[in-house]
């Protein structure tokens, strides 16, 4: 007998969907199992082959309403369709996207149809060109201890939105983090959170955005756009000066500014940083938008240990101690990781391939900070090995790395008693590592077996 659930009433049965990208990684292969559980006859196109695909395919077959279009996508899968999952990142001008638009087929995200067919529930959204990952975390942390009905959602490593309409009913919060791609399907389908966080507006991306900063922004601006009075948008500094430059709208909702200068100085965190203190006042204001009590707030973050990933501590051995900051993949996130730590003896794993960032500010930043500098082989790299000339660092540069091996080889043997071992790459994976996840968890296996390897 089929389970019912709160969603019943918009029925997937029969239902013809393409769902584009089933990176084991991602959250397309949850998607592709729950339109399948519920009746859809659905086609799993991805760009890589079956066999970089594996454990997805595998993972997949099972469903005999489940067909697959692998090693690329194809332009018949756009076509005759009900509906098109799109995968986040794709091109601003995909053929693919183009192709259904043309036949006049509804493209959605996974979020975007997940609120479709959702019961009336809070939305609380994150979005930033940094924060975003531990705002969305600590504000569903705070929720959760103070008894809340809260589920964790968008560019959230494991957590496709998709399957918590099996789980979601009335008047539940859902706390999701909102990249810009994520963002491209709510101004699609005119949606924006009851409780919007803009956390700040850097330049990022820009390899993406063919370096229009505009363009950038107008993905990000989907958080507040399309919101009512009533709704709650909370805003940091840089937001604000970027909604000043190019926004021309009308913002309906009611914006709240917070910053650094608004953490609560007799408050005791876990979480390093003067930039956690920007985020924990995001989160203090979001929850207090939703109606949570200080004192649970406070109990909240004060038991918040981070997210893996963003500042992570590994472990301390010899007493030198590892740092997993594999999410830095900009030049702002570094700087904020060297102050955190705030110490002359760190040995920097940075470098890789470039999003055409800027990095003069972090160029003034290593010298204060780092005694030695280890780059992976990249683009990102390269423009960070032209300015080397400037640094005369205790240790040297080592440049050219190709695995985290090689890496962390040259770090031990580089450190001393007191030295802090720093993954912050202010740059992308691609190249080296499958992903930014997997750059952090080969650095934490290798740490963690330090007796061992070295």
């Amino acid at each position: 007998m089929r389970r019912k659930h709160q969603f019943a009433e918009v029925s997937l049965l029969g239902k013809k969907i393409t769902v584009m990208g089933i990176n084991p990684e991602g959250r397309g292969v949850q998607d592709a199992e729950f339109l399948a559980r519920h009746g859809a006859k659905v086609v799993a196109t991805d760009t890589k082959n079956e066999k970089d695909l594996k454990e997805s395919v595998a993972r997949l077959k099972r469903y005999k309403n489940i067909s697959f279009a692998l090693g690329g996508h194809h332009p018949r899968d756009f076509k005759n369709k009900d509906l098109i999952i799109r995968a986040a990142g794709a091109p601003l001008d995909s053929i693919y996207l183009k192709e259904a638009k043309k036949n006049g087929i509804e493209i959605k995200t996974d979020e975007t149809l997940f609120l479709k067919l959702s019961p009336k529930v809070i939305l609380v959204g994150v979005t930033g060109t940094k924060g975003k990952s531990t705002v969305s975390h600590l504000i569903y942390e705070i929720l959760k201890s103070a008894r809340h009905r809260v589920f964790l959602a968008g560019n959230v490593r494991g957590q496709a939105a998709l399957p918590l309409l099996e789980k979601v009913k009335e008047g539940d919060i859902v706390v999701m983090e909102l990249d810009s791609w994520k963002l491209q399907g709510f101004g699609s389908a005119k949606i924006s959170p009851r409780v919007a966080v803009f956390t700040n507006f850097y330049r990022d991306h820009l390899n993406y955005y063919k370096g229009d900063m505009k363009k950038y922004f107008s993905d990000k601006a989907n958080i507040f756009k399309h919101q009512k009075n009533g709704d709650t948008l909370i805003a940091g500094q840089s937001a604000k000066d970027a909604i000043q430059k190019y926004y021309k709208g009308k913002i309906k909702s009611n914006v709240i500014e917070t910053g650094k200068k608004y953490f609560p100085k007799s408050w005791h965190p876990l979480i390093l940083g003067e930039h956690n203190k920007e985020n924990i006042a995001f989160a203090i204001k979001a929850c207090e938008a939703i109606g949570v009590s200080k004192s649970d707030i406070k109990k909240g973050v004060e038991n918040f240990k981070g997210v893996p990933g963003r500042l992570e501590f590994v472990r301390e051995i010899k007493g030198v101690k590892y740092y997993n900051d594999t999410t830095a993949t900009t030049p702002e996130a570094v700087i904020a990781a060297l102050r955190a730590l705030n110490s002359k003896n760190i040995i920097l794993i940075a470098g890789g391939s470039d999003k055409k960032l800027d990095y003069r500010e972090m160029y003034k930043e290593i010298p204060k900070y780092v005694k030695t500098l280890i780059l992976f082989k990249g683009e990102a790299s390269e423009k960070i090995l032209k300015e080397s000339g400037i640094w005369n660092l205790e240790s040297g540069i080592y440049s050219g790395i190709e695995s985290m091996r090689e890496a962390m080889k040259i770090a031990e043997t580089s450190a001393k008693r007191g030295d802090i071992i720093l993954l912050s790459p202010a740059a992308a994976s691609f190249g080296i590592f499958k992903n930014e996840f997997d750059r952090g968890e080969q650095f934490c296996e290798l740490a963690n077996q330090i007796r061992k390897v070295f």
